[in-house]
């Protein structure tokens, strides 16, 4: 597919992703809600793409926010569709079944936000700066906002973020659990490979099924997330990659994964 508002790469696997509005800050308008949903479907489907990593093109934005513009003209039916929208292509994303790091280069703001978390990992450069400030527009997050921050950093502190609007440093970001690791900005993308080169040296479907198995336990009481997990793991014990793990493991050598 040809898109106008994003660059899509795949290099050895990955899927580098960037929101390519830099005039703009990045910002989430209908079309790159359009393309980004087009991408996570690519993402989820395409056998040559086993992980992502998204981004904000230029050194000051990651995404600063949904398009004011957009915005202004919605009536209620609109902000109602548009937010379900939205939440569809982030949870897309968050469902794809493979990892997604976000790499925040710069303001993850409003939908920017968002979008980082509904990424599995976030991995930002010093200079990012994170925050819901939708109230200081009278509007309130809708792309996921108030159910994916108080799940990543607790109820107090995303009540705190969401009803002050405050916007955040990357260390404080990290001292709360919004983000996993914070580089420098020079670092950001090579860190952020890094990291997901290590995570798809691992076996493929334990990957997948951890990352299920953590998304699904968190809407279910303890006991039905451990019976989950047992059934996760029972499931790889029949696995070929499996098997090559521990015999890797016992032969001290690498394992070569298939994904099977």
């Amino acid at each position: 597919m040809t898109y106008q508002t994003l660059l899509l790469e795949i290099r050895d696997a990955i899927a580098f992703v960037t929101v390519n509005r830099p005039d703009k800050l990045n910002a989430l308008n209908d079309q790159v809600m359009l393309e980004l949903g087009k991408a996570a479907e690519s993402i989820a489907s395409e056998p040559e793409i086993r992980g992502a990593i998204l981004t904000g093109a230029g050194p000051k934005s990651f995404v600063a926010g949904a398009d004011i513009g957009d915005l202004a003209r919605q009536g209620p039916f609109d902000g109602k569709a548009r937010a379900q929208r939205g939440q569809r292509v982030l949870r897309r994303l968050e469902t794809c079944g493979k990892p997604v790091i976000a790499a925040v280069n710069g303001f993850a703001l409003g939908g920017g936000c968002e979008l980082a978390m509904a990424c599995h990992i976030r991995i930002a450069s010093e200079n990012a700066k994170f925050g819901q400030p939708e109230v200081k527009l009278g509007i309130a997050p809708g792309y996921g906002g108030t159910q994916r921050l108080p799940r990543l950093v607790g109820k107090g502190v995303a009540l705190q973020l969401i009803l002050t609007g405050e916007m955040i440093d990357a260390q404080e970001a990290y001292r709360i659990g919004l983000v996993n690791k914070v580089v420098p900005a020079a670092d950001l993308l090579a860190e952020s490979e890094k990291m997901m080169r290590g995570i798809l040296a691992m076996g493929p479907l334990a990957v997948r099924l951890a990352m299920e198995a953590v998304d699904q336990g968190l809407e279910m009481t303890l006991d039905q997330g451990l019976l989950l997990e047992a059934n996760h793991f029972g499931l790889l014990a029949a696995t070929q990659d499996t098997k090559e793990g521990l015999t890797a493991f016992l032969e001290k050598r690498s394992a070569k994964f298939q994904g099977r």
